[in-house]
């Protein structure tokens, strides 16, 4: 019956949890509490015995890269006993100190027990500290290249939206974007015939101009006269005209301008030099790179501030192109202070008098308002026509003149003329060219506002490159911490299994499982 008894207890395994192993073996008496003192004196001989050890492959791969605990000192002696220090004397003794030296730690271990101590504490910390260090270290790595990735395309995409942005602000303003200020110079002196094919254009609205006159003549009796759309009628009949001819009627016997300068010297390829800016290196942080979110650049919104001499009073050379809330066309003009001046010298066409009148802000502002008023007749005439009918059917204008006898196709190419007319005066590229006609120096901020993009587009391809070191820098460190964690695992599992092997000894043979996270490393 006792047999049984003791068959049915050795059949039974013997599980110890990893963190509980050193307490277990203490409380058990498998090794004394006061082990690293002994542990400390051992790892002193270990350090002295490792010199000058004999050039055997194992032993050298033995002493590289681990922790040298018990099992590998075993190790050592069995592959030195095939080495001249394995010899032996007449008496059975090794003759090698260093052999007797790697004896003497084995025995220093084996007393009581502190080789399973040393052995138990290893097992709790690589479980617990070094492994899980190294596989946070990798997933950091991991996920390092992750954000590098995401980074990558995002400063990518950027950098493709700010040089398309850049492509869309040149394209408005008609130009090539490389040498900004030049190519804006080579408009603005071509602005003269621009405005005289303008004006040839107008020729085309006097069929426009006439239907205004006659429908309000028909209905109110009276003639406006030279009241009706005076700059429109004036620039139909004579063209783009100096101002001094439209204030006195008579042309000028001389015109003193002054001509448009822009200095385009030592002007810089934007497209081309703009690459060599070095934004300087990072700190390998990527939360602190400077991710532009949004590019907003409005060049319709560009406008030049006003001012001031030493003196406080007004600069006569600072232009304010800002409007306010009244006294303004639809175009943001504000011409309400409208005065033509009238002491020019006779004859001659100086100053604002010597500009054309579409050159001239404010005749050009009248000229604008003229087609507006045109513009907005033609489209009211076109809403009662809906409820007339193609032709004039209704008993109001069966009296009416032949002129008022239009279709609405006849009213709808009116309109489209009149359109066409405003929107070649009102583009975003003539809006800038006539604020460079006013002052020079708006060709700056035009060239510092349009290189400002390309400068973020340059940034945005900086960081994207950064991104792929970083990325590169990340795979490099997890490649070098990935074989070292692999080495770690294989070791820890190598010295369970010894632990319980060494165990189970102690108690007859009997199946030990340290148990625990150490199974799933």
């Amino acid at each position: 019956m006792a047999s049984n008894s003791q068959q049915t207890v050795q059949a039974l395994p013997i599980d110890i949890h990893y963190n509980k192993l050193l307490d277990w073996l203490i409380n058990r008496r498998h090794c004394d509490q006061q082990w690293q003192k002994t542990a400390a004196q051992i790892r002193e001989k270990i350090n002295t015995a490792i010199q000058d050890m004999p050039p055997v492959t194992e032993i050298t791969q033995l002493l590289q890269g681990s922790y040298i605990n018990y099992f590998h000192c075993q190790q050592i002696v069995e592959l030195m006993k095939d080495t001249d220090f394995g010899k032996k004397n007449m008496i059975g003794q090794y003759s090698s100190q260093k052999m007797k030296d790697w004896m003497e730690i084995i025995k220093m271990y084996e007393t009581d027990g502190v080789y399973l101590a040393e052995t138990a504490q290893m097992l709790a910390r690589n479980v617990n500290y070094e492994i899980p260090a190294m596989k946070k270290q990798i997933s950091k790595c991991q996920q390092l290249q992750k954000e590098c990735d995401r980074k990558e395309a995002d400063y990518a995409s950027k950098c493709t939206d700010l040089k398309k942005k850049y492509d869309s602000k040149c394209k408005e303003l008609g130009i090539q974007g490389k040498k900004i200020k030049s190519e804006l110079a080579a408009l603005v002196e071509d602005l003269p015939k621009t405005f005289d094919k303008i004006c040839d254009s107008t020729s085309g609205l006097t069929l426009a101009t006439d239907f205004y006159k006659d429908f309000v003549k028909f209905l109110t009796n009276e003639d406006l006269g030279e009241n009706n759309l005076p700059m429109l009628k004036h620039i139909i009949k004579n063209g783009n005209t100096t101002t001094y001819e439209w204030r006195t009627g008579t042309k000028p016997e001389k015109i003193d301008s002054t001509k448009l300068f822009i200095d385009t010297t030592d002007e810089q390829d934007l497209l081309t030099d703009s690459a060599d800016i070095d934004w300087g290196a990072g700190d390998g942080n990527i939360a602190d790179i400077d991710f532009v979110d949004d590019i907003n650049l409005d060049l319709s919104e560009i406008t030049l501030e006003t001012g001031g001499n030493e003196e406080g009073t007004e600069n006569q050379d600072a232009i304010d192109f800002s409007v306010v809330e009244s006294d303004k066309d639809s175009n943001g003009i504000d011409y309400s202070d409208l005065v033509i001046v009238e002491h020019a010298e006779d004859g001659v066409a100086k100053g604002e008098d010597a500009t054309s009148l579409l050159d001239n802000p404010k005749t050009r502002a009248m000229f604008l308002d003229d087609l507006l008023e045109v513009e907005a007749f033609l489209v009211q005439r076109l809403e009662e026509m809906k409820e007339e009918g193609n032709f004039l059917s209704s008993s109001q204008f069966q009296s009416a003149p032949s002129s008022l006898q239009v279709t609405r196709e006849t009213v709808e190419g009116m309109l489209i003329k009149v359109k066409d007319i405003h929107s070649q005066l009102t583009t975003v590229k003539m809006h800038h060219l006539m604020l460079i006609r006013n002052s020079p120096r708006y060709v700056d901020r035009l060239r510092d506002d349009l290189k400002q993009i390309l400068t973020l587009a340059d940034k945005m391809t900086f960081h994207e490159k950064e991104m792929v070191v970083k990325r590169d820098e990340a795979i490099q460190e997890q490649t070098e911490i990935q074989p070292k964690l692999d080495l770690i695992i294989k070791k820890t599992r190598e010295v369970q299994k010894q632990m319980e092997i060494e165990i189970s000894k102690k108690y007859k043979d009997r199946n030990v499982n340290i148990m625990g996270e150490i199974n799933t490393v």
